[in-house]
């Protein structure tokens, strides 16, 4: 496969340390660029941005999550409806250069730039084998929201032709398909497997469909090679309205590798602390776009970094995959408990390694227990947990356990309900 100038291999190949040494040379101006806006400005007052140059000096700027991004957009409709966080807008904003606005659930607002590939999905889909000439039937939905305008975006970027499919009207876009015969597709994996079994169904032909690139749910392998079964290699993409391409799948169907254009950290859920490799936790990206520049930003997605390069040669970071929500807010007794609740006990007991909260019972008898990793003999130091969560939480915890370390499950959980609901 030829290079191509908007997503060049090179990049991809680059040994680690160059890659690091790169990312780590642009961070001040990502900082600096941040710093210039009302939003994040105030996030980073202080904060020296020729200092930021390494990862640990990175992980001492707060992370800023979708409900703080939703809050500072309500409280600024009017003025600015993208909360201070985008240097691109239109007349109100006193700013110009924004394509497109789209709406996410919330609701959040999202701008697009003048820039090719804005959202760098160009990369997923090459590796997922699109090339110029294709005819790409894209079932993204192309309303409110950007999901269909991103694909669309590196589709044409390496010079493909696109058919704006969008949501539903299964026949007739199974129609299409038998006409234009499509080369590849993207869109949900769902809604693939609906258009094959309707053409199956019908009698009709969509076999000139080989490639996919899906997104916007789960891909299990056993839908993957149900695919490949009939003749379709289908590749997942993890891309977000706020950051764009985060990562894609390739031919070594080994995680995801992280894109070129973001520096992705997995932190503690509840909390701004990175976690060791292989621990499940939050996706955090800071995102090198000059039109919207995010540093640290909370995806609320949880995945886990994965050890060595992948067989392809691409040498960048990869991770699982999407692994669920780390929004873990759960209602006790009547009271809502976050996750920045239990990093908040952790914090305050340097020796306790992991916690996890777990809520027992049945509805209207809730039993909360309290799990902490520690290497040492108790001392009292299940009682002194027991009542920093009852100073944190305001409920009582029904028992502490003290576990051993490694002992707690790695799924990025913190709060587990376990509660019999029927």
């Amino acid at each position: 496969m030829t290079d191509h100038p908007l997503v060049p291999e090179a990049l991809e190949r680059r040994a680690g340390a160059q890659r690091e040494a790169a990312l780590m040379k642009a961070l001040p101006g990502l900082v600096s660029a941040a710093q210039q806006l009302p939003a994040m400005g105030s996030k980073l007052a202080g904060i020296d941005p020729p200092s930021i140059t390494t990862r640990e000096a990175l992980a001492r700027i707060p992370v800023t999550r979708k409900g703080e991004l939703l809050e500072r957009q309500m409280a600024s409709r009017t003025t600015d409806p993208f909360g201070g966080f985008s240097a691109i807008g239109w007349r109100a904003m006193a700013r110009s250069g924004a394509r497109r606005a789209y709406q996410s659930p919330g609701p959040i607002y999202e701008p697009e730039g003048a820039a090719p590939d804005y959202w760098r999905s160009a990369r997923a889909l090459r590796a997922a084998g699109f090339v110029a000439g294709d005819l790409v039937h894209n079932s993204f939905s192309y309303h409110l929201t950007p999901g269909a305008w991103i694909m669309e975006a590196g589709a044409h970027a390496l010079g493909c032709t696109v058919f704006p499919g969008g949501v539903g009207n299964t026949e007739l876009q199974l129609q299409a398909i038998i006409d234009l015969r499509p080369d590849a597709y993207c869109g949900t994996p769902s809604f693939l497997r609906i258009l094959v079994e309707k053409a199956a169904e019908t009698g009709t032909s969509i076999a000139s469909i080989k490639k996919a690139l899906v997104s916007g749910e789960a891909f299990p392998p056993s839908l993957r090679d149900w695919l490949l079964e009939r003749g379709i290699q289908g590749y997942q993409a993890y891309a977000t309205a706020d950051a764009g391409l985060i990562a894609y799948e390739t031919s070594a169907r080994q995680g995801l590798i992280v894109d070129e254009g973001i520096l992705l950290e997995i932190v503690r859920p509840g909390t701004d602390d990175p976690v060791p490799e292989g621990e499940v936790g939050e996706v955090v990206v800071s995102v090198f776009n000059p039109d919207y520049p995010l540093v640290r930003f909370g995806t609320g997605d949880l995945s886990a970094l994965l050890p060595g390069p992948c067989p392809t040669g691409r040498t960048n970071t990869r991770i699982k995959g999407w692994m669920g929500r780390a929004d873990q807010t759960t209602k006790i007794r009547g009271m809502f408990v976050h996750a920045s609740q239990v990093g908040e006990v952790v914090k305050r007991h340097p020796d306790l390694l992991r916690a996890r909260l777990i809520v027992e019972g049945e509805m209207a008898n809730d039993r909360l227990i309290v799990r902490v990793e520690h290497a040492g003999p108790d001392n009292g130091l299940a009682q002194a947990v027991a009542a920093t969560v009852k100073d944190i939480t305001k409920l009582r915890a029904d028992q502490v356990q003290i576990v051993a370390p490694g002992s707690l499950p790695n799924d990025g959980k913190v709060i587990e309900d376990a509660r019999k609901y029927d």
